[in-house]
């Protein structure tokens, strides 16, 4: 009786842990922060097109997340794209005059922001805006226009 209890005890633990294990996964796989409350800071980037950019798309520089996408929208005046970038607190030193592109990531097609720092002293602060962006490559454009060069040169 008693080796049952712990038996139970044991696998009770078991289940515990596994779950909690999966619940760190679908955290890591949904770009979802921890629970650190590191609120950061926000800043703008107007692009001409965002293409599938979505809120809690990574932010990168040189390979490291440096913060996450906290909305995407038009802005009705210039109907341009107006991305809010919410930079993790600890990088809080981007010159002023860096720059913002929207790539793609990997086969599945995953949008990210990288910023590109200049070399200005001045630095970004909550609010700022970013001035200096490159629209999101929108593949059937391209193909788009190879295709319309080859047959304009074949004529």
């Amino acid at each position: 009786m008693k080796q049952s209890r712990s038996m139970e005890l044991l696998v009770g633990i078991f289940v515990s842990l596994g779950i909690a294990a999966m619940l760190m996964l679908a955290m890591q796989a949904s770009n979802l922060k921890d629970f650190s409350g590191d609120d950061g800071y926000e800043i703008v980037a107007r692009f001409q097109n965002s293409g599938g950019l979505k809120a809690r798309a990574p932010i990168m520089v040189a390979g490291v997340r440096v913060g996450q996408v906290s909305g995407v929208a038009l802005d009705h005046r210039t109907f341009e794209s107006l991305v809010t970038l919410k930079i993790d607190s600890q990088y809080n030193n981007f010159p002023i005059d860096t720059s913002a592109a929207v790539f793609t990531a990997g086969l599945l097609g995953e949008q990210y922001v990288s910023l590109e720092p200049g070399g200005d002293e001045n630095v970004l602060k909550n609010g700022d805006e970013i001035r200096l962006t490159q629209s999101s490559l929108i593949l059937e454009q391209v193909i788009g226009q190879v295709l319309f060069s080859k047959a304009a040169g074949n004529e």
